[in-house]
């Protein structure tokens, strides 16, 4: 067994969601050993995009966020794309979903826009993070300290900037969700 040991791992994502800001923090949880569950906004399947508008693959969604409840996962991993992240934090349920693992104080990773459904949870301030530059006055503005790193780490809070800083992203993700809850 890997080192994530079966722990469910929950990502939020809805159309629109840039595929590999997807695809391969899930493929780095799988890898660890932990078990990835796409939860979006309605049943069904969710649309890939790369570059926001460039359709790719369509994934299956296994839970709708109106029905899921945090406390059967283990960290939180809310990837990027504009539409994706716009989509979830127009969302109550989303919304609720996201702020009730921060307030678990359980694992999360946001990449790329993926913050701004933490802004819309009202989690951010106080935390150091990162994301793409576009909302750094967003995150700025709900009271975050924003810094342009390729990957920052918050008492379990994961960020980073854009689909090239993935492989640290992953690792750091991984890493969190093995170290659980922090206090």
């Amino acid at each position: 067994m890997g080192k994530l040991d079966g722990r469910k791992i929950a990502f939020l994502a809805a159309d629109g969601v840039e595929q590999s800001e997807l695809t391969e923090p899930w493929k780095a949880v799988k890898e660890a050993g932990g078990r990835p569950e796409l939860v979006s906004l309605e049943d069904g399947e969710i649309q890939g995009v790369e570059n926001e508008f460039d359709k790719r693959d369509t994934f299956k969604v296994d839970t709708v966020v109106a029905d899921a409840d945090s406390s059967d996962y283990d960290g939180l991993v809310l990837p990027g794309g504009v539409i994706n992240p716009d989509k979830l934090r127009a969302n109550s349920d989303a919304v609720e979903f996201v702020r009730s693992f921060a307030e678990a104080k359980k694992p999360i990773g946001a990449i790329c826009h993926g913050p701004w459904t933490l802004v819309e949870a009202d989690v951010v301030e106080g935390r150091e993070m990162t994301s793409y530059a576009s909302i750094q006055t967003d995150l700025k503005n709900a009271g975050a300290n924003w810094v342009d790193k390729e990957v920052v780490v918050d008492e379990g809070l994961v960020t980073s900037r854009s689909p090239a800083d993935l492989d640290a992203f992953c690792s750091k993700v991984v890493e969190e969700m093995c170290e659980g809850v922090h206090a």
